[in-house]
């Protein structure tokens, strides 16, 4: 089969049979004008069906394979999926396209599917490393040294025009345990997944869900069930499910006498906040309810210890003096607990490293206060539930997705007033 046939049949399939003027420039020095496929090569290269070869020559004299056809068939498909045919000539390219079936298959269209299907999923992820070093008088073994690896992936693939659904998988391992059974030190978790929908102001989640309110101070963890978010200055977020408080390895007060197995560390848990965030400001209040067996076992809890809920409310703000500074705070009880209820922190940060950018870097300091009955999983990499003190911190972009960062608690535990002190550094690689 010539390549001239070809071109004609597909010229005709493609613009219509009927006669028609041309106004395509033909970019072939082999088709002269006046040749008898002039117009129809001319209107199928602009068109993006053929395309010719490197030194401008359409060579249509020459055998085409399969393959080849099968190239311009999809291609003649694609033209077809605009609307831009007649029903007869759409008739005529599907039987073109029956025809080479196999050749579309492997060549052309399951190609353009999985090209298009790629679009949909993005990855984000990092790899870092984080070494540690704390010291609590207060324990049996007063210094603890930690080296940890973590690989991370957090792929969101697209639904449709209003979801998403995203998910965290972290791989870690502990390098000062490193005895060489992959099994024993390292852990391979699915952290998150879930269905993010949006509805003009209106945001869903749904799954296994990082934190929604005040996931700083009081939860840095994730939550299976709902949230809902809406509004634009003012946002209202709803969320409700349950929240796994074995989670929180910081905090010694999370014990289960009546399921030491872990089979029953849950609370059931629903909250509700409210921010606002205008120009240099942002303020904002929640409240927390959650029930479960294991507050019963909690020290400084009511009624010596029956009490299986933990009501809990919160304030936060902050002010943005400039691009550079900032100064926020934020406080929170638990109405429940009659000591280490009280939880707050004050930070005031410069800068700050934007992973992008190499040679960005910030430095901050702050005054940390993390009753452990209220703070049941606080964010801070130096601070931990218990605890009291200041805290400073600065971080650095090495290179572009490469940032640094180290740390320095120094203070004391809540209670019996004994040394706490945590020296923390981490380089993370972000993709």
């Amino acid at each position: 089969m010539k390549k001239t046939v070809i071109s004609a049949l597909t010229a005709a399939l493609v613009v219509g049979a009927a006669s028609t003027t041309f106004a395509a420039t033909n970019p072939f020095t082999d088709v002269p004008q006046g040749h008898w496929a002039y117009d129809a090569v001319a209107q199928l290269a602009q068109d993006g069906v053929i395309d010719g070869y490197g030194d401008s020559t359409f060579q249509g004299d020459k055998n085409i394979t399969r393959y080849e056809m099968a190239q311009m068939v999809a291609k003649a498909m694609a033209k077809a999926n605009t609307g831009n045919v007649s029903a007869a000539d759409k008739a005529a390219i599907d039987k073109l396209a029956a025809e080479f079936h196999d050749e579309l298959d492997s060549l052309g269209v399951r190609v353009s599917n999985l090209e298009r299907n790629a679009d949909k999923v993005k990855w984000n992820g990092e790899a870092r490393y984080t070494y540690t070093s704390q010291r609590d008088k207060s324990a049996a073994k007063d210094k603890v040294n930690d080296d940890e690896l973590l690989l991370r992936l957090e792929p969101s693939a697209e639904i449709n025009d209003h979801w998403h659904v995203n998910a965290r998988l972290d791989a870690s391992t502990d390098m000062s345990k490193d005895s060489g059974d992959s099994q024993q030190d390292t852990d391979v978790s699915l952290k998150r997944v879930y269905a993010d929908g949006q509805y003009g102001l209106t945001n869903v989640k749904l799954g296994k869900l990082p934190m929604q309110i005040d996931n700083d101070l009081l939860f840095d963890d994730e939550i299976s069930g709902a949230s809902v978010t809406t509004g634009k200055d003012l946002k209202v977020t709803l969320q409700g499910g349950r929240y796994d408080l074995q989670d929180d390895t910081n905090n010694a007060q999370v014990t289960n006498t009546y399921a030491p197995d872990g089979s029953n560390d849950t609370a059931d848990m629903a909250s509700i906040g409210l921010q606002y965030g205008l120009g240099k400001l942002s303020a904002g209040a929640s409240y927390h309810h959650l029930t479960s067996d294991n507050f019963k076992n909690y020290a400084g809890y009511k009624d010596s210890g029956t009490s299986d809920e933990a009501n809990i409310w919160a304030v936060n703000g902050k002010y943005t003096f400039d691009k550079n500074v900032a100064l926020g705070g934020t406080y929170a009880e638990n109405t429940e607990a009659d000591s280490f209820e009280k939880a707050g922190s004050v930070e005031l940060a410069y800068k700050g490293a934007q992973p992008a950018n190499k040679g960005t870097w910030g430095v901050y300091t702050a005054y940390r206060h993390l009753g452990q009955n209220v703070a049941l999983d606080p964010s801070y990499d130096g601070a931990w539930a218990g605890t009291k003190g200041w805290e400073v911190g600065t971080n650095y972009t090495l290179a572009k997705n490469t940032v640094a960062s180290v740390k320095y608690f120094n203070g004391e535990k809540l209670g019996n007033g004994k040394d706490a002190e945590k020296l923390f550094g981490r380089v993370e690689f972000k993709f």
